[in-house]
């Protein structure tokens, strides 16, 4: 959270020089929270899995070969990111993406590393 106001800087002759917009910054910090929440394979195959539709948390556990317990914590980093939601059914928790542009970002990354490792570069971390 920013404890500073939003000043925009001012050029000796008036005229505004180019900073970041407020909003921007808004913007780039709930980037951070998302781009935390991805930063795991676990929470990025299920949000990978996701991405095909509904799915309930007991079959999430199965598709992904991980416990309960380990589910649970990955569901509510990206429920509290603002991925996903649940509801209950009787005794069914269902899953889904809330933002559909989810999807269409992490298969956006995914090709360009596909393309990078297709290429033999490797990546420098």
């Amino acid at each position: 959270m920013l404890t500073e106001t939003f000043m925009p800087r001012v050029k000796a002759g008036g005229s505004r020089a180019s900073t970041t917009e407020p909003d921007d910054t808004k913007i780039f910090e709930m980037q951070v929270r998302i781009c935390k929440a991805f930063a795991h394979v676990s929470r990025l195959r299920i949000l990978d899995t996701l991405g095909k539709g509904p799915r309930t948390v007991s079959d999430l556990q199965n598709e992904l070969g991980v416990s309960a317990a380990n589910v649970s914590q990955h569901l509510a980093i990206l429920k509290s990111a603002g991925c996903i939601s649940t509801r209950r059914d009787g005794k069914q928790i269902y899953c889904s993406l809330t933002i559909p542009e989810v999807k269409e970002a992490c298969g956006l990354i995914r090709n360009v590393l596909r393309a990078r490792v297709k290429n033999e570069q490797d990546l420098l971390i």
